[in-house]
């Protein structure tokens, strides 16, 4: 299978902005035991501004685009340094790849990126993919990793995408809020009423939430991609996603449902 894994900064970091180092080398062993097992492996990482502003020792998400955008150049030095050295224990390589909303609004920029992306993965590198927020402005901005994962995933022709995220999947109510809030194992369309179930903005340093997830798995189903939103907090269940099991909330690509 070609699985694209979209990993939020709530996974990577936590909220003081610096690394999660359990969480991370889990979730790096996990990955690089899949890529050995035969899949292949595209990862998109949140958390080059998360990480900044705690290299930097802010005291939270900049408001102004000239400072978010330093803390994401100091951040994603450290993202990558981080993958490198943990995937390289396991002996695999990775490629840095850095996109903005023009990438994929330019036919020859998309084109470039496609053929970039689909040679790392046939050399057996893991790509791993950001949005670039040193340049990215909102005229240019794909706007959030979850959208830019469900765009890759398209891209590259997925069997699977998979957001981990600060939440089990999609529920019937806000579990944070409501006791009674049960999980939503399937998925076979995004009708309005699915939609007025997404609620919350996600976390404090993060820029996703279930808004973006749902727009994310639109994108994904209308390219006939399975798409499967699951806790980041246990990255070992992307051994069960992968095989089929129900984890967190699996939205049926248009092709599988039919």
């Amino acid at each position: 299978m070609r699985i694209v894994v979209k990993v939020g900064t709530s996974t990577l970091a936590y909220p003081t902005g610096c690394l999660d180092i359990r969480h991370v080398e889990i979730l790096v062993k996990t990955l690089s035991d899949l890529k050995n097992a035969g899949h292949e492996i595209v990862l998109v990482s949140s958390g080059a501004i998360g990480m900044g502003i705690g290299r930097l020792s802010l005291k939270g998400r900049p408001e102004d685009m000239p400072t978010k955008q330093a803390a994401a150049s100091v951040g994603q030095c450290e993202l990558m340094y981080t993958y490198d050295k943990l995937f390289g224990e396991y002996n695999h390589i990775v490629g840095q790849i850095l996109l903005t909303g023009s990438d994929f609004s330019h036919e020859d920029r998309k084109e470039n990126f496609e053929n970039t992306i689909l040679r790392l993965i046939e050399l057996g590198v893991i790509p791993v993919v950001n949005e670039n927020d040193t340049i990215a402005t909102d005229e240019i901005s794909v706007g959030d990793n979850d959208t830019l994962a469900a765009m890759v995933a398209c891209s590259v022709d997925a069997d699977l995408l998979i957001l981990l995220s600060d939440i089990d999947g999609l529920y019937t109510k806000d579990p944070h809020k409501s006791q009674d809030a049960q999980l939503i194992p399937l998925v076979m369309e995004i009708t309005p009423e699915i939609k007025e179930l997404a609620e919350g903005k996600g976390s404090g340093l993060g820029t996703g939430g279930m808004v973006t997830k749902l727009h994310a798995a639109e994108i994904a189903m209308n390219h006939g991609v399975d798409m499967v939103i699951a806790n980041g907090a246990r990255p070992r269940k992307l051994y069960n996603i992968v095989e089929g099991e129900t984890v967190g909330t699996r939205f049926l690509g248009r092709e599988t449902a039919i």
